[in-house]
């Protein structure tokens, strides 16, 4: 077992991987994994849309109507499970989601929820005017650019979301390695992790 780091040594691989398989659009694609609150696991594909700056948490844009916020309010435990085929490579992170919406009494946190929604694309953006995800379909729902006034701030069913991550599985398909990766809190309360090779 290797001794603790401030700095999470899971990131750069996952840079790494992201980099060596950034000509597939799909890497950029994971599995995102919440329980339900009958208590069976819900999973579903979302988008990473990049680490929050200098840390190792990750974003994921979501409507706040989709039936993962009511999970993640009932239990806010997730893991996401990424494999990028071109260097096949695993990777499990664990760890807590914080879900920030109109709502959130932060301001600090409201302008990042802010910035996030003007690095969307116009598209994506449309999708949070359309119907209540879930719902049944009552007839069909087109969403106009111009219903979107691109100079102002998130709609209200836009959510950001942050997961915080404390536990990571590696595995290296190529290499036949892997890796865990653990955080634990320093003297000082600082997020540190300590990494271990394990049997593939």
């Amino acid at each position: 077992m290797g001794s603790p780091t401030a700095t999470a040594p899971w990131k750069q691989l996952l840079l790494n991987a992201l980099h060596s398989n950034s000509g597939l659009k799909h890497s950029s694609f994971f599995q995102l994994a919440t329980v339900g609150s009958n208590g069976r696991p819900s999973n579903r594909t979302v988008v990473f849309r990049g680490f929050q700056e200098n840390t190792d948490k990750i974003q994921i844009h979501t409507d706040s109507r989709s039936r993962k916020i009511e999970e993640l309010k009932h239990n806010p435990l997730a893991e996401v499970c990424w494999y990028f085929t071109d260097s096949w490579e695993q990777f499990r992170i664990s760890g807590v989601v914080e879900m920030i919406d109109h709502s959130n009494p932060d301001s600090l946190k409201l302008q990042q929820r802010e910035k996030a929604w003007h690095a969307c694309s116009v598209k994506s953006r449309l999708q949070y005017l359309g119907p209540t995800p879930g719902l049944p379909s009552i007839s069909e729902h087109f969403t106009d650019e111009n219903s979107l006034d691109s100079s102002t701030g998130p709609v209200d069913s836009f959510c950001l979301l942050i997961l915080d991550p404390d536990q990571v599985d590696y595995l290296n398909l190529k290499s036949n390695q892997r890796m865990t990766f653990k955080s634990t809190k320093s003297h000082s309360e600082e997020k540190c992790w300590v990494s271990e090779r394990i049997n593939p």
